[in-house]
C-alpha cells in the first residue's frame, strides 16, 4: 500500500518527521476505479507527533500460551492527516454528494385533508397563560390580612378546597400555601379528601372524631 519515512534525530530530544507515502498506483485510481489524473487522491499524508500528555500507556503481547508481556511504554502518539490540496478537496466533496439524500418533488392534483392543521394556540396554553397572568396580579397582602381573611372563612364553614381560598383571598398560591401549612391541615382521605381545615389549635369547634370521644367518656 506504502511506505513511511521518517526524517530527524534522535528520540531523546525528539524532531521526528514521518510521513506515510501511499503506492503510486493506488494513488492514481479513480472513483470508478479507472486512473483518473483530475481526481488523484493525496500520496503524502504527515504524522504529527503529540505527546500522550498525564495519561499512562502501554504497549502488551500475548504469546501462544496466553502469556502477556510488557513490550514497552508509549510516550507519544500519532495522528495520520493528508495534505489538503484542491484535488483532496475535489474528492471530500464528491464523496458527500454521493451520499447525500435525493430530493423530490411532486405536484399535487388536491389538497391533502389527513394532515393536521396547524393551531395557533392549543387550549392547554390558553389555561396556562390565562391563569399566569390572573395569578400575576395577584399582590401579597400582609401576613396578618391573609390570616384574618382565613380565620374568617373558617368560621363560616369547615373545610375549603384550596381554589375557594385563593378566591377568597386573592393571594398568589405560593404565598397561601406557605401560610395554610401553619395553621391548617389537608384531608388526604374520606369525603373531605384535598380540603383544608384548621388545625385543633385554632378551631373555634370540635371535630365529629373529638365529640365522639368526648361523650364515650362521659359515658364511663
Amino acid at each position: 500500500m506504502g511506505q513511511s519515512n521518517r526524517k530527524g534525530r534522535s528520540w531523546k530530544n525528539f524532531h521526528w518527521k514521518v510521513c506515510f507515502s501511499l503506492n503510486e498506483d493506488l494513488a492514481a485510481l479513480g472513483a470508478v476505479g479507472e486512473k483518473d489524473a483530475s481526481l488523484q487522491v493525496p500520496r503524502d499524508h504527515p504524522f504529527t507527533m503529540h505527546t500522550v500528555g498525564g495519561q499512562t500507556l502501554a504497549v502488551f503481547s500475548q504469546s501462544a500460551t496466553d502469556e502477556i508481556n510488557l513490550e514497552g511504554m508509549v510516550v507519544h502518539r500519532a495522528e495520520c492527516r493528508p495534505v489538503i490540496s484542491d484535488s483532496y478537496m475535489k474528492i471530500k466533496r464528491l464523496q458527500i454528494e454521493s451520499v447525500k439524500p435525493q430530493r423530490l418533488s411532486q405536484q399535487l392534483d388536491r389538497a391533502i385533508t389527513t394532515a393536521f392543521k396547524p393551531v395557533a394556540n392549543h387550549d392547554f396554553n390558553v389555561v396556562y397563560e390565562k391563569k399566569k397572568k390572573s395569578e400575576g396580579k395577584m399582590v401579597r397582602a400582609e401576613r396578618q390580612v391573609v390570616l384574618d381573611m382565613l380565620f374568617s372563612a373558617f368560621e363560616k364553614h369547615q373545610f375549603y378546597s384550596f381554589k375557594e381560598l385563593v378566591d377568597i383571598t386573592k393571594q398568589p398560591v405560593t404565598y397561601l400555601k406557605e401560610i395554610l401549612k401553619e395553621i391548617g391541615t389537608c384531608s388526604r382521605k374520606g369525603a373531605h379528601k384535598s380540603s383544608w381545615e384548621l388545625k385543633p389549635e385554632y378551631r373555634h369547634y370540635q371535630s365529629a372524631e373529638e365529640e365522639e370521644m368526648i361523650s364515650s367518656g362521659k359515658g364511663h
